[in-house]
């Protein structure tokens, strides 16, 4: 769901506003790469572009799904994980195995995207719901505080992809008609300039 900047005086329609934008962002870090550099292992923990997205989205299924008694309409999508599929594999949504390419992986999450989008539609800010997967004490929440959770959680992790993609191929910025960095910088000479100035302390 597209809102525009004028809509948003409305709680609701500026979260979603900021949800949809870093969406957006996530899935630019993915374009023009090939299904290796996507898959490619870039931290020691493992995080990769294409797993990134994959997760993002079992996130955004979980949330807006069982939390609000509603029902992902695709449970054996080969991207959408099981607790069984967790049980066998605690890292299982980080991944993506060879036989799904990429394409398919954008596609499931525009998928989930309508599905989140409906519920967000549905229902009001103050719908009650159950994080089954929380501790009893936190448990009970509101479509408001899912809402400003999966903002955070998808903000957080475009922003690794803004730096796996920097170290892949040196392409960085916000979105494409929008880098958000300065364009008169010398970047070889900052970065020397900053590499001096951590040197002056022991390693």
């Amino acid at each position: 769901m597209i809102v525009s900047m004028s809509d948003l005086s409305d709680p609701k329609a500026a979260l979603q506003r900021y949800l949809q934008d870093a969406r957006d962002a996530l899935l630019w870090k993915l374009d023009g790469l090939g299904e290796r550099s996507l898959r490619l292992p870039r931290t020691p923990t493992g995080t990769n572009l294409l797993g990134i997205v994959r997760h993002v989205a079992n996130v955004e299924i979980g949330y807006f799904g069982p939390t609000f008694n509603r029902e992902w309409p695709d449970p054996d999508h080969p991207l959408a994980v099981s607790d069984d599929d967790y049980d066998a594999d605690t890292q299982a949504d980080w991944w993506v195995p060879a036989t799904v390419p990429a394409v398919e992986v954008v596609d499931f999450y525009r998928a989930v995207w309508a599905f989140s989008d409906a519920a967000v539609t549905e229902l009001p800010l103050d719908a009650a719901g159950v994080v089954p997967w929380w501790s009893p004490a936190s448990r009970d929440v509101t479509l408001h505080r899912v809402l400003v959770h999966v903002l955070a959680d998808t903000t957080r992790h475009a922003g690794h992809a803004d730096v796996l993609r920097e170290t892949v191929d040196g392409a960085v910025g916000l979105r494409p008609a929008v880098s958000n960095l300065p364009d008169d910088v010398d970047w070889p000479a900052y970065v020397k300039r900053l590499r001096s100035v951590a040197e002056e302390f022991p390693a």
